[in-house]
């Protein structure tokens, strides 16, 4: 407990230990004193003779105990104190939602294990390295779904990324449904900067708005957007189910739209980025990460804890001791 208490004891006021200078010429003149013969003044005593021995032994105690006194008076003045430091981090996120193609083609296994898991493993990640930013998923295939509002919430956001899956739409690859219900999840927001992420493996085949108009809109709301192309370069093996329900794989033509991935992404201020394989995928969401940046700053707040009492405490302690010591026990006066 005591060790505790002291425990991290700093001084703010640390040139006051120069008095300890003082303390070995006090000492010095004490027994100086004590070995001259200068007379003293000493009431008579009828004490016993052991008496006197054990007095003539604790002669020196009261200047002992002045000198504990007088060294806890030095470390009160010191001013010991404790310092604890209060930490914050205040910062000014971006807005970004995560537009991710769910169609059959995302099954493909061209990425390990296929495009659609490689997709969310790594939107994950790109998540947990944006701690101040307000995030969304919009998922589209022949439709387009909000499977996450914006918010700062991000174990939400994760837990809605683990349960996307191919299926949970109409099949098709709906760019311009995609790329406008995630231009309206975020068109409202007074950040300064809005992103969007679309990552796709296909063509533009279906939905009820054109990929050119959802782009204007986007820009009309000064929201960047970012696309990625996900597949190889060729052919990529797509999964497909036997009549006797065993699964087997067959090679697939990768087609995306790379001019209207390009067009999206330079009209609005953006990057097209080609992932053809996991490692490129994983790189394009840290470029990301790096060219979006958010304003961070650490706060620290220090408050300090006066720790003088325990050395008043012994002063006074020492003092009182030095009294009883020389005038009732020892009954000497100077």
């Amino acid at each position: 407990m005591l060790f505790d208490y002291f425990k991290n004891i700093e001084f703010g006021q640390p040139y006051f230990f120069v008095l300890f200078a003082i303390l070995p010429f006090l000492i010095y003149g004490h027994f100086r004193y004590f070995n001259s013969s200068a007379a003293s003044i000493r009431v008579s005593s009828t004490a016993a003779p052991g008496l006197k021995t054990w007095k003539s032994a604790a002669k020196h105690l009261p200047f002992i105990f002045r000198v504990f006194a007088l060294s806890a008076i030095i470390f009160t003045l010191a001013k010991p104190q404790t310092r604890n430091v209060e930490q914050r981090t205040e910062g000014e996120g971006i807005e970004v939602v995560l537009c991710i193609d769910v169609s059959g083609s995302m099954t493909a296994q061209d990425l390990t294990p296929n495009r659609l898991e490689a997709a969310k493993s790594v939107a994950i990640d790109f998540v947990n390295r944006r701690p101040t930013d307000r995030i969304g998923i919009v998922i589209f295939a022949g439709e387009s779904f909000t499977q996450c509002p914006l918010t700062t919430d991000h174990n939400v956001v994760i837990a809605a990324i683990k349960n996307i899956r191919n299926g949970l739409l109409v099949d098709g690859t709906a760019i311009g449904s995609g790329l406008s219900t995630s231009v309206d999840r975020i068109r409202n927001s007074k950040s300064k900067s809005k992103v969007i992420i679309l990552l796709t493996d296909g063509e533009n085949n279906g939905g009820l708005i054109d990929p050119q108009t959802a782009k204007e809109i986007a820009k009309a709301f000064a929201i960047k957007v970012y696309t990625i192309g996900v597949g190889t370069i060729g052919e990529a093996p797509m999964p497909y189910r036997n009549p006797d329900g065993s699964i087997s794989t067959r090679m697939q033509k990768v087609a995306i739209d790379e001019p209207l991935m390009q067009q999206i992404a330079t009209e609005t201020g953006g990057r097209y980025f080609r992932a053809t394989d996991n490692n490129s995928l994983a790189e394009i969401y840290t470029s990301i990460d790096k060219l979006e940046k958010t304003k961070v700053e650490v706060i620290k707040n220090v408050h300090f804890k006066n720790k003088f009492l325990p050395f008043v405490a012994a002063a006074i302690f020492f003092l009182m001791l030095e009294i009883v010591f020389r005038y009732l026990l020892l009954r000497k006066f100077p």
